[in-house]
């Protein structure tokens, strides 16, 4: 902490009076410079940059900030995390067509030549079909190899992400295996399977062909199974550590599990001794919140590195709140919260999102999100994010 921990901001209480709150200031985190440093393989789902300067409808166009879009790319990587690019933290879906994350895809695969070491990993999905307009399974197939063969061409690695399209066509597990045989197989290098629950998004709902989730569970890791040498791992983002643990540990060899879990990741990414090989005993990360507190991640995961169990739970534990409260339902508005953060942390100009998402959250729901921000140490530049803090409540008529 520094001398900034004297700094105070009138914040609305819950019972609606405004209350003098006093900033703790920020930790001093000793992150990591290079992937090489680190015992897990982290990557952060990186949020898109807007520009607000745009003569654009900003509720059905989307204009980006590309240079501050990459530098914030930039600055994961110098923290040895890879990026997760052009998935749904960047907005995918919700804003960001397939050509412009092929374009960000392109960019962000340019960047990464200059870093060295720099993890970078792609969301490959079917969102140029629209749900309505697949009629067969041969169409999701087509959809996914126009996005394979793209990011390929311009030297990317898949994460092979869930389908909308898909889940809509799909009339059991039979489709399911289908579809991500027929992908793997061409895949040029080992991809990652993304499954994201429909908390995340409602159009999900069901997917690998059962709402049973233990039957859902056999499909996917029957998949991995017939194509293990085509697998590098799975993202599951159900937030739901108890199946995730189940899932690990009937992992094939080699295979890494990916936690999306953005309530639980310290203790999975800590592991346990129970399974009869590293692969089973913890999982690595691919997560949203990743984005948000990314020195803290980069801290933790160095400690861990080093041996220091007790560090790495001193540095995340405080996280956790925060992540539990940007997660919060409706979950699929998070990114809303990952870009505030950017913007209190001096990382972006303004609070602008694709889609004008910056919409999608109450101000009661900022304000506990600064105070959990303070708490983990999180609001690096405090007088910057004071100020920024005041402007908006200024714009909700709170002076």
């Amino acid at each position: 902490m520094d001398g900034s921990a004297d700094l105070q901001i009138k914040l609305p209480a819950a019972n609606g009076r405004m209350e003098m709150y006093r900033l703790h200031g920020p930790r001093q985190f000793v992150t990591a410079t290079s992937p090489a440093q680190l015992t897990r393989v982290a990557y952060s789902a990186g949020h898109v940059v807007a520009d607000p300067l745009a003569a654009i409808n900003p509720t059905l166009d989307c204009a980006v900030d590309w240079d501050a879009t990459i530098a914030y790319r930039q600055y994961l990587w110098r923290m040895g995390l890879g990026v997760a690019e052009a998935m749904d933290t960047a907005q995918r879906g919700m804003g960001m067509d397939w050509p412009q994350s092929l374009e960000l895809i392109r960019r962000s695969t340019d960047a990464a030549k200059d870093i060295p070491g720099a993890l970078l990993a792609s969301g490959c999905g079917t969102d140029q079909l629209a749900p309505e307009d697949a009629h067969s399974i041969d169409d999701v197939i087509r959809a996914y190899e126009e996005q394979m063969a793209a990011i390929e061409a311009v030297g990317g690695r898949l994460i092979l992400m869930a389908s909308r399209a898909l889940a809509k066509v799909a009339r059991g597990p039979a489709d399911y295996e289908k579809v991500y045989d027929r992908i793997l197989r061409q895949a040029k290098q080992p991809v990652i399977l993304h499954w994201l629950g429909d908390m995340f998004d409602p159009a999900l709902k069901g997917y690998w062909g059962s709402n049973n989730v233990n039957q859902a569970v056999d499909t996917v890791l029957g998949v991995m199974a017939v194509n293990t040498s085509k697998v590098d791992g799975i993202k599951m983002s159900l937030l739901d550590k108890d199946i995730e643990i189940a899932v690990r540990r009937r992992l094939p060899g080699g295979v890494r599990m990916y936690t999306g879990d953005d309530f639980n990741y310290a203790e999975l990414i800590a592991g346990d001794e129970i399974g009869d090989s590293p692969n089973r005993r913890h999982s690595d990360a691919l997560l949203g919140i990743f984005d948000a507190i990314a020195p803290a991640a980069s801290a933790a995961l160095l400690a861990l590195a080093q041996n220091d169990r007790a560090k790495f739970d001193a540095i995340l534990a405080p996280t956790v709140p925060l992540s539990r409260h940007m997660f919060g339902a409706p979950t699929r508005f998070y990114k809303t919260g990952v870009v505030f953060m950017a913007w209190l942390n001096g990382h972006q100009s303004h609070f602008t999102m694709v889609g004008g998402q910056q919409n999608t959250r109450s101000l009661s729901h900022f304000v506990e999100l600064f105070r959990l921000a303070d708490a983990a140490g999180l609001l690096l530049k405090p007088e910057l994010a004071v100020a920024r803090m005041k402007t908006l409540l200024a714009l909700h008529g709170v002076f």
